[in-house]
């Protein structure tokens, strides 16, 4: 089992650029190897940043001086506001003000760590495209190092880094050493980072190609183009997890695109959905998607088109789960279900346009989870109540998520901050008598039987849609009583509403703010 061993690169060579007394602070600190950064705003006094503290290196205020001091022993300032140490990995990072004078910086400590990819060795080596995500700080950058490393020196792959900002190989025309054979093509400016990436492709002929940081749309196009050509692609987005993806409109084409469909009323009721839905439009970029939840623990998406597929079905299959012990030993803490969810066939806008086709999705319907917050309610009887009666519900602990929530009437009474929350949200607040396990029970029960719930949540998920793509989105027909709740709750929105349709086919259209009201 290969250990992880983190190198700190000179930590003294950042040192060296900041002013004496700062430098003289930071060495009396304990624990540097989990120093992040060090601020330097004018007017304030520095801070020595860590992971979940900071702490002020004095008391005196930092005045121009000692901004001056680290311009002077750093080198230039790109238009991206960064500048670095040659050879190094840190990174020094500039704020200005109105008349574009450095008034702050931030120096982040830039470490190279080995054995980092050995818990997604098995995916790099299948030679599948793959994309990491998470939050600020949770280490991509520092596994996309070390991806590139290891194909090029252990698998022997013709390895290019785009290297936006010098984030991965470090300042200077020397890349540092943490990338091992891996070429680096250093990117003027990030608006360049598009055509650095074809450029990368069509001069020097890579196998595999590291990307740091794909956020605009031309990056997304250019990243297609590599992946068609069939070049190993191995980069970083923004976003936490494969569904920011799947709601951001500029990123999305990396997960295949997402296009607005509209149903039959036949097809519509025997998916279980709305009349409008959202379809992938093509096969994704990345074949693979890691969500990095922290630096031992990660979530594999193995097969994006299948998961992505599911999601837009209102089905969420679970990720394969690794985890890091305190020994170094990976572990699979939760299996993926993609294999246990039926698939069926369908042919998307895109796909009639060019004359093909390709599969995607289940064979049958599968209802959308109702996801549960539950307030003050036992969640053991709770999770126990859902798993007796095998219905398609779920507790979630984040209130956004949230399809509804269940109280007590004593706290429903007393109307804390939490459920106001949740009702100044539109959720649907469902109260029960106590907290008894036959009153959960009915309420689980009822709940998945209850034709009204069902289409509140589908007039949220139809907001939700609404407002991301700006185009009207029909519902499910409905009786007269639950096309008012559903107008009711759309005004909540802000957004609004029509009735379409005659008779048994009467709905609720959901139009967004620009659109007229015209035909209610």
């Amino acid at each position: 089992m290969i250990q992880q061993v983190e190198i700190v690169d000179d930590l003294d060579r950042l040192l060296e650029v900041l002013p004496q007394f700062v430098r003289e602070a930071i060495e009396e600190q304990p624990d540097l190897d989990e120093l992040i950064e060090i601020v330097l705003d004018l007017g304030r006094p520095a801070e020595a940043r860590y992971p979940d503290r900071f702490v002020y290196l004095s008391k005196a205020e930092i005045n121009r001086e000692h901004i001056d001091t680290v311009l002077k022993r750093v080198g230039d300032f790109g238009l991206d506001n960064r500048a670095g140490i040659e050879r190094t990995l840190h990174r020094i990072s500039a704020i200005r003000n109105r008349q574009g004078e450095i008034i702050g910086l931030t120096c982040r400590v830039g470490r190279a760590v080995f054995g980092t990819i050995d818990i997604i060795r098995d995916v790099i080596e299948s030679g599948k495209s793959l994309l990491l995500l998470g939050k600020p700080g949770v280490g991509k950058t520092t596994m996309l190092r070390e991806v590139a490393r290891v194909l090029a020196d252990e698998f022997l792959k013709r390895v290019v880094i785009v290297d936006t900002s010098n984030e991965i190989a470090g300042d200077g025309d020397i890349p540092h050493p943490a990338i091992g054979r891996a070429r680096r093509m250093q990117v003027p400016r990030p608006i360049d980072q598009a055509a650095v990436m074809i450029e990368g492709v069509e001069n020097h002929m890579p196998e595999a190609i590291v990307i740091d940081e794909i956020g605009t749309e031309a990056e997304a196009q250019a990243a297609r183009t590599i992946a068609e050509r069939g070049v190993q692609l191995i980069g970083t987005a923004h976003g936490i997890t494969l569904d920011n993806l799947v709601l951001n409109p500029t990123l999305s084409d990396l997960i295949g695109g997402i296009q607005t469909v509209t149903l039959g009323d036949e097809e519509a009721r025997r998916r279980g959905t709305q009349k409008t839905v959202l379809e992938r439009k093509a096969p994704p970029t990345f074949d693979v998607v890691i969500e990095i939840q922290s630096k031992q623990r990660l979530a594999i998406h193995h097969d994006v088109s299948q998961t992505v597929d599911l999601l837009l079905r209102g089905v969420e299959p679970r990720p394969e789960i690794r985890e890091r012990s305190s020994t170094g030993d990976i572990e699979i803490v939760q299996e993926s279900n993609l294999e246990e969810l039926p698939r069926e066939t369908v042919l998307d806008n895109y796909a009639q346009g060019h004359g093909t086709a390709f599969a995607v999705a289940p064979r049958t319907s599968i209802p959308k989870p109702i996801r549960v917050f539950p307030y003050a309610i036992s969640r053991n009887r709770l999770e126990k109540a859902i798993n007796d009666a095998r219905v398609p519900v779920e507790i979630t602990e984040d209130l956004n998520f949230a399809d509804l929530v269940l109280t007590l009437k004593g706290q429903y009474r007393k109307m804390p901050k939490r459920l106001r929350e949740a009702e100044a949200r539109g959720k649907p607040v469902y109260v029960l008598r106590s907290n008894t396990k036959t009153q959960i029970q009915d309420f689980v029960t009822e709940l998945a039987n209850d034709e009204e719930s069902q289409a509140m949540m589908e007039a949220e998920r139809g907001v939700h849609q609404v407002r991301l793509f700006a185009k009207p989105v029909d519902l499910l027909p409905q009786n007269p009583y639950i096309r008012r709740l559903q107008h009711q709750l759309i005004e909540k929105y802000q957004l609004q509403s029509t009735s379409v349709g005659q008779d048994s086919e009467r709905r609720v259209r959901i139009l967004p703010t620009h659109s007229s009201n015209e035909g209610k």
